[in-house]
């Protein structure tokens, strides 16, 4: 069996993820949306009699 040869990176863009392009230095870090409190039900009235 012939030994395994160990690919190089491709220094392209042309079917490149975001992350790696950044590695690569093609394309600048973009900011990751933050979805914390999106999916959080509100809080419930309160109880009791108002006054």
């Amino acid at each position: 069996m012939p030994e395994p040869r160990p690919m190089t990176r491709r220094i392209d863009d042309s079917a490149g993820d975001m992350p790696s392009l950044v590695e690569l230095g093609l394309a600048e870090p973009q900011p990751q949306p933050s979805y914390e409190g999106l999916f959080v039900e509100p809080d419930p009235p309160p109880e009791g009699p108002t006054e």
